[in-house]
């Protein structure tokens, strides 16, 4: 029986997004009576930290690598992407492309993926971002919003439902309890930027509400690159009884994107400004996305089932006009009990969807003659569990395991590529089981040291099997990943690091096959993926800190029949980045550096490697009174000129239209305001 049949049936026990099990709870308890009777900007800095502080120590009682950022470490920075928030995250290889686009992987997840993104589990407040093929659109993640994230690399993120190689990211916005009275905030600069913020949260009795607009523009710093965005994101609760808590969400998104397009490679070192745009390309995202979640607390446990809508519509002028309308639904729940040495965690979930989804001819921009019309559904479920057992005090040993399964169906109305072929079925299935092994050992307060051992299963989405000309039925990805690490501090040190090693079978790779075509997937045979993931934070005095991230990524087919032992392209075997603040909160400065020594390989035959590059930027700010703040973030101030991401190929030359350029030389002001 499969697992979406399993799930129904279970009456909610199938389907989960953990992490909303995992945040609003702290703010259901963070303030009580005797916080509110005090200042209104203690309460709210009391309820965040709060937050956050019990989302680090569930990050901390996990046996690898993971990660907690709040708003506070990237608020100096003009929040244009998912990098601004999580480029000090280790293990995270997040590279800008143009505006809101940008490569996100962890791991090497996604590896080749050239535009939008697989491999990881995207969430917020729980509620996967994925569609029910697993592939999404990371641009409807506002990091502006968050008041935190949480990052769970590999198979940690077992408690996000997901058993994919990269993990998960969450982030988790306030409540109307954390995040009570008005918060402003606007930025400007460089390419006629400008972004504003109003967000707005309030508490009463046993209710509470919080909500937030944002609004961004940019010409951007390539031609042909103009951006512009309005979201609204909000959420109600009420606690219906001591232990019964409902919280609804609401988001809405309406993104309008212009695609400057990649360029060859002396284009990138020499006229990294220049667009390569053909038929205007650009793409549109408008999305509504409501969720909702109610809690059962009880003696030990505690029981959330909820579920999310996602209504969606994609314009999207490319090789052809891509209009897809889509409408993605899912139902979750996660128990979670705890009694003396044992704690155990059981959820799941399920998603369904559908899409229409129409190409035409692209003429400049617009819809010419119909090519492709098809009818697309996908499913993808699964159910999962996790046991802490702590024979003694400093160990903690760790099972689970994630069972998914899933499908994906066209029924193809229409296709000119395939000489106008109507009224074609093509279906794949998919199911997958992971187990998950870990220890986790506290040498004392301060110092952990933990190791894992877990195997991963990612199913291909409509992007891999829709082919331009056919339904391609894909196997899913399959790898076993082992990881040590250890995490701490100890006087002015304090320390993440991971060591793992990923054995793929069948990993989907893509390339780009002709100008005017996009990519196309293959499994391939065996690959391995290994690195470290570190960070390093040094307390130099009480008014200078140095934060270090360094990831080492050699990532290779093994015995390849075509590629040997080839290094598979696009991520750079090194990344480092430092940033060293000094000052108070009151008066700061943090320059900060990129340095990638090497850069990565550009084709599987690895016949043409790019050159590294180092970036340097900057960012400061200045409290003006109580809760009004400036702030400034300058980046790449010396213009530096170089390949920033790639597109894959098969073998590529200079004159390869696959190369987009690192960010150019831009500078960026604003204030925040809280009353």
């Amino acid at each position: 029986m499969k697992i979406s049949h399993i799930a129904l049936g279970a009456a909610m026990l199938a389907a989960a997004s953990p992490a909303l099990a995992d945040t609003s709870e702290t703010f259901a308890e963070a303030t009580p009576e005797t916080e509110s009777e005090q200042d209104p900007e203690r309460t709210i800095i009391v309820t965040g930290e709060r937050a956050a502080n019990e989302a680090e120590e569930r990050a901390s009682q996990t046996p690898g690598g993971t990660d907690v950022v709040t708003y506070d470490e990237y608020a100096d920075k003009s929040l244009v992407s998912l990098r601004d928030a999580l480029a000090f995250s280790p293990g995270v290889y997040l590279q800008p492309r143009y505006g809101q686009e940008v490569r996100i992987s962890i791991r090497g997840s996604g590896l080749s993926r050239g535009f939008h993104m697989r491999g990881l589990t995207l969430l917020q407040d729980g509620v996967p971002i994925n569609l029910a093929d697993d592939n999404g659109d990371f641009q409807e993640l506002e990091p502006i919003f968050f008041e935190y994230l949480e990052v769970y690399r590999g198979a940690n993120a077992l408690r996000f439902g997901s058993g994919t190689l990269g993990g998960a990211v969450n982030g988790v916005t306030p409540t109307g309890q954390s995040a009570s009275g008005l918060y402003l905030r606007g930025d400007a600069g460089s390419f006629d930027m400008y972004r504003g913020l109003v967000s707005y949260g309030v508490e009463s009795g046993p209710g509470d509400a919080w909500a937030a607009i944002s609004y961004d523009t940019s010409e951007g710093d390539r031609d042909h690159a103009k951006r512009s965005s309005l979201r609204f994101h909000g959420n109600v609760g009420l606690q219906v009884a001591d232990n019964i808590e409902n919280r609804f969400y609401a988001s809405v998104n309406s993104i309008d994107q212009e695609i400057p397009g990649a360029l060859n490679l002396a284009t990138v070192l020499t006229a990294p400004e220049t667009g390569n745009f053909a038929n205007d390309q650009a793409r549109d995202i408008d999305s509504i996305r409501l969720q909702n979640r109610t809690r059962f607390s009880f003696g030990d446990g505690r029981l959330d089932i909820g579920g999310f809508i996602n209504a969606k519509s994609l314009y999207h002028p490319i090789f052809q006009v891509l209009d897809y309308k889509s409408t993605d639904r899912g139902i979750y729940a996660r128990f979670d009990y705890a009694t003396g040495p044992f704690e155990l965690t059981l959820g799941g979930e399920t998603r369904f969807g559908e899409t229409d989804a129409k190409r035409f001819v692209n003429i400049n921009g617009q819809r010419g003659a119909p090519t492709f019309d098809a009818d697309q559904r996908a499913a993808t479920s699964n159910i999962y569990g996790e046991v802490r057992f702590r024979p003694v005090a400093p160990l903690q040993l760790i099972a689970g395991a994630i069972y998914a399964d899933g499908f994906r169906e066209q029924r193809l109305l229409f296709n000119s590529f395939a000489g106008g072929a109507v009224d074609i079925t093509g279906r794949a299935d998919f199911d997958g089981f992971s187990p998950k092994f870990g220890v986790l050992f506290e040498a004392n307060e301060a110092i952990q040291l933990f190791a894992n051992y877990s195997r991963s299963v990612e199913f291909p989405g409509f992007a891999e099997v829709a082919q331009i000309a056919s339904f391609v039925n894909l196997d899913p990805q399959r790898a076993w990943t082992a990881e040590i690490g250890t995490r701490g501090r100890a006087g002015i040190l304090e320390w993440d690091l991971a060591a793992y090693r990923a054995d793929i079978d069948g990993e989907l790779l893509q390339f780009n096959v002709g100008p005017d075509i996009p990519a196309s997937t293959f499994n391939a045979g065996e690959t391995y993926h290994q690195g470290i993931e570190a960070a390093l934070s040094i307390d130099l005095t009480p008014w200078a800190r140095l934060r270090q991230i360094y990831t080492y990524s050699d990532f290779r087919f093994e015995d390849d029949p075509q590629y040997g032992d080839n290094r598979l392209p696009v991520v750079p075997e090194h990344v480092y980045r430092a940033e060293l603040r000094l000052g108070t909160d009151g008066l700061h400065i943090a320059p900060n550096v990129e340095w990638v020594p090497d850069g990565p390989f550009a084709d599987y035959d690895n016949s043409l490697q790019v050159d590294g590059y180092a970036l340097v930027g900057f960012t400061a700010g200045a409290t003006l009174t109580d809760g009004i703040d400036l702030f400034v973030d300058a980046r790449n101030l010396f213009d530096r000129k170089a390949v920033g991401d790639i597109s894959a190929a098969i073998t590529a030359t200079p004159a390869s239209a696959i190369f987009y350029p690192v960010e150019r030389r831009a500078v960026f002001g604003g204030v925040r305001a809280r009353f």
